[in-house]
């Protein structure tokens, strides 16, 4: 169907139209930043992000609905950021803040896409039902490892199992408390309070991570309470509705902490990892690293390998040489 041809009239009366628009936007925009202009700037944290919707808690605690300005980079939950009020409790963030470490995974085109930042600590969730996978517990601490910050492991829904299992599961991750992973056994039916975990919040930015069934949102309200009444103030200060509970989102504990609630971890995996980056996840190979016959040794077959020799020795667990290779056969995927 051939196309038809506008009047001199009508596109003239388009051009003003489009001119109208362009400077009722340039009007509103100069407004915005004279107030910037006027505004203190002040330091801030992302709590929630939806779009160019962010949810910035100050310094007091108290929430803003911020715009995000453009071209400052994509914050995520976590971020440190620069922002300055343009109304009442409303503003605009001008600036990310340098990040002290961030969690990624890759994207459906293998480019890493931050998850959260600024966390000190990971908390890997374990359970007898479903059972536990030891790579992929390891996928998780060498995450962790490579990011640098601390970790542990929560064996949880312990009241599902007799005494006798109990051990035998406990058993399992022994090899982990000797190379600096606290294990923590817990039930949230037998301790609501989690009293064994809260110590490790204390004043640091916590995420869970784990299988789907292992409980964590069990976790996260057992340590969270008022998780509703924190949930209903993010919707009212920023007006994100059900956009507050399906992104991640950044919660305070009782404690001084924070933890971390993000979607996103549920199909959590390392991304594209060199065999070097990952040697350097195993935080008990480092003694041993550089001291092959070999420079290139696969630590499998080849004679004169310090990491099976250290294993042979039991130095380092079976468990994690055969994690080591798992992951190693993947990232060559």
């Amino acid at each position: 169907m051939p196309r038809r041809r506008l009047s001199q009239r009508q596109i003239e009366r388009i051009r003003a139209i489009q001119d109208r628009r362009r400077r009722r936007l340039e009007e509103r925009t100069t407004d915005v930043m004279e107030q910037l202009d006027d505004a203190e700037p002040r330091a801030g944290r992302v709590v929630v992000r939806h779009g160019s919707n962010l949810a910035v808690e100050d310094d007091q605690g108290q929430v803003h609905h911020c715009l995000l300005r453009r071209n400052i980079g994509q914050p995520v939950c976590g971020d440190r950021v620069v922002w300055q009020p343009t109304g009442t409790a409303a503003g605009v963030v001008t600036a990310l803040q340098p990040r002290d470490t961030v969690l990624s995974r890759p994207d459906y085109g293998g480019r890493d896409k931050p998850l959260a930042a600024n966390i000190s600590l990971i908390i890997v969730v374990v359970a007898p039902r479903p059972a536990p996978s030891g790579y992929l517990v390891d996928q998780y601490l060498v995450a962790a490892e490579l990011i640098g910050v601390q970790a542990l492991i929560l064996a949880n829904k312990m009241d599902l199992i007799d005494p006798p299992e109990r051990g035998a599961f406990l058993q399992a991750f022994a090899h982990y408390p000797a190379i600096g992973y606290p294990l923590l056994p817990v039930s949230v039916k037998q301790d609501p309070q989690l009293e064994a975990l809260r110590p490790h919040l204390a004043e640091r930015t916590s995420i869970l991570l784990g299988q789907s069934g292992v409980g964590k949102s069990s976790i996260v309200q057992a340590l969270m309470p008022d998780r509703d009444i924190q949930i209903g103030r993010l919707s009212k200060a920023t007006g994100l509705g059900r956009h507050t509970t399906s992104a991640s989102t950044c919660y305070r504990l009782a404690n001084g902490g924070h933890l971390i609630d993000s979607p996103g971890v549920r199909s959590f995996r390392l991304g594209a990892i060199s065999r070097s980056q990952l040697e350097q996840g195993f935080r008990e190979f480092a003694p041993f690293l550089g001291h092959c016959r070999f420079a290139d040794c696969s630590h499998r077959h080849e004679p004169g390998c310090a990491l099976r020799a250290a294993c042979e020795q039991g130095i380092i667990a079976p468990q994690r040489m055969e994690s080591f290779h798992h992951l190693a056969g993947l990232a060559a995927g």
